[in-house]
């Protein structure tokens, strides 16, 4: 079979269970022995006369009470015909019981007319009616006269034929009384017109029980039959109850006692709302019904019979009886008027298929669907016209081809197994299918590949297929490029995490995953956000995608780039196999090493050489790794490749996570010793050189170990990590935001209880760059304690030349507007300090402590200090001094010019209680220059002390030299 014929063919359907044939069977031996009884005479005259007479009564009384129980059981628009057939059957049945009450019973002759003679004429009228019940109902007017007309052709050709043969011999009274002429007239004429509906009901009965009503027709047809056998005057005169004629009557009752129940044995019964679905199945091609072609010769049997009427009288030699010529005339004069209907009734409907073809051929020919039909064997029957504007193809050029020819071969099969399966199943369960291939274009639509894509709708048609198709071939690229862009990256289009993901799933799990040197790369570019805040964002963007077409051109075609987000990139490695373990790591480390120096090559972006660095990090499919676990380890190993110092390559190590593990826990051990109030925050206070007046005091932090001892938060972190190497960004910046509100907190009590100093806070560059600490987060906390913002101190204590300084400046802007001053910590120890005084707005510099402790001793440290300090009062900016442990710092610092200083020669940091007594007295004193009075002896107790002798250098008692602000670490 070519593939155009195996497409369409259809497979056999699986049959159902024939229905039993068990009550057929059963019906059949019954009036078989009935028969074989009457054709014998039961043996004895009086049995005869007994089932002759009783028998079909009982049969009759049967087929009754079977219609009335199934039309009782049923409910549906039969049931009223089932209901006339068992009335009609109580009649006949009552007619043969008081038939054989004279003939059995009382032993006499049956007198004529009796009341069995009526019984048996109302037999008929019943049966009529149900008869006209079952029929199919006409629609219109015309069908309604047209199926009179039928059933008077009928009547009026059995009359002819009748009266030309019998009745006319049966008319005349021969010395019988009125009522015995008309009961003899009446039989055969009532017969006639059963016969008749008999015949118009075969013709136009009902779709719905068709076993049912060809049951019921066949046993009406039976008995009608053996009535007529009984009116004709021969088989009369010898009639006898019991003989072989009563067979035909009891063979009929009990068929009109099976008819009702066929239905349901024939699994045909339906309900009314099977109607609608039966009447919409489609009739296979070439399978016209036979009763169409008979009811259209109806008309023409039945002038055939009534000629035959006419004829019989004629070759009798009889004159042509007035009741033929009658009947004749009315039989030849329906017939004219039935077919003038019929004319009228052709022209109509050919006007109306006219009409209708004409409609339904602008609609096909309009649409702008192409409609193709194609033949059982595969070849395309029709094309519309709009095949030109879908397929670029003119549907002359299309009728003809087979459809197999203009399908894509590699969808040819899927659609082959499509149809097939939409030819086997069931029209009412799956009228229409879809299906969706690529189809052959014209030069006019080729596009380049001489392809559409095509969506079809498909329909059964006389065993072939008819095909509404529309070009869908931007629909399908949509849908593409809405996947591709789910799964890439829309500024650089390289895969993006989703996809990066799901390759090194594949690639753990897949038929590879036994390759234990795959690897996975992390990329980050190292200065890339100075690039977004130097140049723009836009040229940030062009490096990223300079940067993604450098990573994609660099790794092989087996392995895949991905862009995770921001500037951070991936690459999967694949294995080759190796199970050397140095090698596989120098192999790795080779590629790396590569990527990075080919993305750390200069970027040229409008005009400008632009330079990043690339860190890092590689991992390993381990076994027993998870997808997530590859990507998190490699995470890993670039982090820690930024830590140590940016721009290079680490392997992962099981203890980056042991570090990654312990971070976490030192951050919860300081996020509980913060909330159990393990903390506590001393403040130092700032004097001012010249007076000794307290002007302000600096926090300070302390962690209380369980003995008590106050250690700084550097010992605390330091204690925690065990000398591990960690970045303690986290966790400072939950200890600076503790210290800033609780210092804030603090000095709004002062305030409030008489002690309006200001409070000096350190925090780092980084930490000011926080969302966390933004000028609006400050204005807030100061708003919440109710602390003007002048009373706060921000002393800057970081200066890496990495962090943006546009940024910090914009910060530092915004928090001097709403009053805070800004403070340098640190000064002179730092390469970044000269650009920060530069930039920042500053208004208080604090010399770094290094500069402090050995300006008495270093003559080349103290004239760096003195310029540091002449710097400090050119820009009319407040100098403080950290460190200050010796009176001969605070003499030598006065005198170059620092205005304010701390340190344990006035006092070392001081909790709540000493504080305030310490501002209560409001100054300390300082050493005289002048040489009067008695000495100064300063000591690191918080109070000053004084001693008698001489004053001058020798006479100051020195403190310890250790500062109170430095603690030792406590054993671990």
């Amino acid at each position: 079979m070519s593939a155009p014929g195996a497409m369409l063919s259809r497979s056999p359907a699986p049959a159902g269970n024939p229905p039993s044939v068990a009550p057929q069977i059963v019906l059949a031996v019954v009036c078989g022995g009935y028969a074989v009884g009457a054709a014998f005479g039961w043996g004895s005259p009086e049995v005869a006369a007994f089932m002759g007479d009783f028998g079909l009564s009982f049969a009759a009384f049967l087929a009754a009470v079977s219609c009335g129980l199934y039309a009782r059981k049923r409910r549906s628009r039969f049931r009223p015909a089932w209901m006339l057939f068992a009335a009609s059957s109580g009649m006949a049945g009552l007619g043969n019981g008081v038939w054989g009450w004279y003939e059995v019973i009382k032993g006499v002759a049956v007198p004529s007319p009796c009341l069995a003679d009526f019984c048996f004429l109302l037999f008929a009228p019943p049966a009529i009616v149900g008869l006209l019940v079952l029929a199919k109902r006409p629609v219109t007017r015309a069908g309604w006269v047209c199926l009179g007309l039928d059933s008077w052709l009928i009547a009026g050709s059995l009359v002819t034929l009748s009266w030309s043969l019998a009745l006319a011999h049966t008319a005349h009274f021969q010395g019988r009384s009125v009522a015995q002429s008309a009961l003899s007239l009446a039989y055969p004429l009532l017969d006639i017109v059963l016969v008749s509906m008999v015949l118009a009901l075969h013709f136009r009965r009902s779709s719905v029980h068709r076993s049912a009503i060809n049951t019921a027709v066949a046993a009406l047809a039976l008995t009608v039959l053996c009535d007529a056998l009984f009116s004709s005057p021969l088989l009369r005169e010898h009639y006898r109850s019991g003989q072989i004629l009563d067979a035909g009557w009891f063979a009929g009752s009990m068929l009109l006692a099976y008819a009702p129940w066929v239905a349901r044995r024939a699994g045909e019964e339906s309900t009314e709302e099977d109607l609608k679905p039966a009447a919409r199945r489609v009739q296979p091609h070439g399978s016209r019904p036979i009763a169409g072609s008979l009811a259209a010769l109806t008309p023409y049997l039945a002038a055939a019979v009534c000629t035959l009427g006419i004829l019989t009288n004629v070759l009798d030699g009889r004159r042509i009886d007035r009741v033929v010529l009658f009947t004749g005339c009315t039989v030849v004069l329906a017939l004219v008027v039935r077919q003038g209907i019929m004319l009228l009734d052709n022209i109509t409907l050919t006007q109306e298929l006219a009409q209708k073809e004409n409609h339904f051929r602008s609609l096909v020919q309009g649409s702008s669907d192409v409609i193709m039909i194609a033949a059982p064997t595969g070849v395309l029957r029709y094309v519309s016209p709009a095949a030109a504007g879908v397929y670029g193809r003119d549907a002359e050029e299309l009728v003809g081809s087979e459809l197999a020819s203009l399908i894509h071969p590699e969808d040819l099969g899927r659609v082959v197994h499509e149809v097939r399966r939409f030819l086997a199943a069931a029209p009412e369960d799956e009228p229409t299918t879809r299906i969706e291939c690529r189809f052959r274009a014209g030069e006019r639509r080729s596009g380049g590949d001489g392809w559409l894509n095509v969506e079809s709708t498909v329909n059964r048609h006389h065993g072939g297929l008819i095909f509404n198709s529309r070009d869908v071939t931007e629909r399908v690229r949509l849908q593409a490029q809405l996947q591709h862009n789910a799964s890439h990256d829309a500024l650089t289009d390289l895969p993006n995490r989703a996809l990066f993901t799901e390759r090194v799933t594949q690639a753990v799990t897949g038929r590879r995953a036994s390759d234990h040197d795959t690897a996975v790369l992390y990329i980050d570019l190292d200065g890339f956000k100075q690039v977004n805040d130097t140049i723009g964002h836009q040229a940030g963007d062009e490096l990223l995608i300079q940067a993604a077409r450098r990573l994609g051109d660099s790794v092989r075609s087996g392995d895949i780039a991905a862009r995770l987000g921001g500037d951070e990139f991936a690459a999967l490695i694949t294995g080759d196999g190796t199970r050397d373990l140095a090698a596989r790591e120098f192999r790795i480390h080779e590629i790396a090493d590569r990527l990075r120096i080919k993305l750390s090559e200069p970027y040229r972006i409008d005009g400008r050489e632009v330079r990043v660095a690339a860190s890092i990090g590689v991992a390993f499919a381990e076994p027993g790794v998870s997808p997530a676990g590859l990507l998190r380890n490699a995470d890993l190993a670039m982090y820690r490749a930024k830590q140590a110092g940016k721009g290079r390559v680490e392997l992962y190590a099981p203890q980056m996570q042991d570090e990654v593990a312990h971070r976490a826990e030192l951050v919860g051990k300081l996020r509980t010793a913060l909330s159990d109030g393990a903390f506590a925050l001393l403040h130092q206070p700032v004097v001012e050189l010249a007076t000794g007046q307290i002007t302000a005091v600096a926090a300070h932090a302390r962690w209380r170990s369980a003995q008590g001892i106050l250690f700084t938060p550097a010992e605390f972190l330091r204690v925690g990590d065990r000398g591990r190497f960690t970045d303690d960004g986290d966790r400072a910046a939950e200890l600076d935001r503790w210290q800033l509100e609780e210092a804030v907190e603090q000095a709004a009590a002062r305030h409030r209880a008489g002690y309006p100093v200001p409070v000096a806070v350190r925090l780092s560059a980084r930490r000011l760059l926080d969302h966390a600490l933004s000028p609006k987060g400050v204005e807030s906390l100061l708003t919440r304690h109710n602390l003007p913002s002048r009373a706060l101190v921000v002393e800057l204590s970081e200066s890496d030349p990495r962090l943006p300084l546009d940024d910090l400046e914009r910060r530092l802007i915004a928090l001097r507007r709403l009053g805070v001053r800004i403070a340098l910590d640190g000064f002179g120890s730092g390469y970044a300090a000269i650009s920060a005084l530069r930039r920042l707005p500053v208004d208080v510099l604090r010399l770094d402590r290094g500069l402090v402790d050995g300006v008495v001793e270093s003559a080349r440290l103290h004239k760096i200090t003195a310029g540091l300090l002449r710097i400090a009062g050119d820009l009319g900016m407040q100098s403080v001094a950290d460190g200050i442990d010796l009176p001969e710092q605070v003499l030598a610092l006065r005198s170059m010019g620092c205005t304010h200083g701390m340190g344990t020669a006035f006092s070392g940091p001081l909790d709540e209680h000493r504080l305030r007594r310490s501002l209560t007295h409001a100054q300390y004193p300082v050493p005289d220059l002048a040489g009067k009075g008695r000495a100064v002896v300063l000591t690191g107790s918080g109070l000053p002390a004084r001693q008698g002798g001489p004053v001058g250098p020798e006479s100051l008692v020195h403190p310890p030299l250790r500062s109170n602000s430095e603690t030792s670490v406590p054993p671990t």
